[in-house]
């Protein structure tokens, strides 16, 4: 189940990597077709990498989200449940000797 979510938040990186790469190449067309300077150009690029690191966030969550529903509907136990459990077989070991 780990596997799933490090291969999405791998995903995700990719695809942010990718928008990085796409908005640089806009980046450029815009220059060349539209003549606009340089600072034009930082803030342009600028708020496309703010956009797609929210993006970025937004598809963490739904991917932790998703992991999380697909552990519960196979029944798989999460950390906080297990360490409960292994205080609970500690006790009852306690309480039999």
């Amino acid at each position: 189940m780990i596997e799933l979510f490090e291969k999405t938040l791998l995903t995700a990186v990719g695809a942010m990597t990718l928008t990085q790469k796409k908005a640089e190449e806009l980046l450029q067309e815009l220059r060349e077709q539209l003549n606009i300077s340089e600072e034009e150009g930082k803030a342009f690029l600028k708020k496309m990498q703010d956009a797609a690191a929210k993006n970025q966030e937004k598809l963490q969550e739904q991917a932790r989200e998703e992991v999380k529903k697909a552990c519960e509907r196979m029944g798989v136990v999460t950390v906080a449940e297990f360490d409960k459990l292994k205080k609970k077989v500690a006790q009852l070991e306690k309480k039999l000797q």
